[in-house]
């Protein structure tokens, strides 16, 4: 398992575009990818998962990893 921290600066958040690209990034792997937000939880394969972490500027998100890849 590997688990680290992302800072988001961006002022935007997350947004669509950003969703986007986390979810495209995310299918190449077998592995779990999971997103955590305070107390939400998404898995980052899932553009509507992402989204409703409602993730802003300055939130600390927290990327667990588990799987082979």
């Amino acid at each position: 398992m590997l688990k680290f921290k992302y800072h988001i600066g961006s002022d935007e958040g997350i947004h669509a575009r950003p969703a986007t690209n986390i979810v495209t990034c995310a299918k190449k792997f077998i592995s779990n990818i999971t997103i955590n937000n305070n107390d939400r939880t998404a898995d980052a394969k899932r553009m509507i998962a992402i989204m409703a972490l409602n993730a802003k500027k300055d939130d600390i998100l927290e990327i667990i990893i588990e799987g082979q890849d």
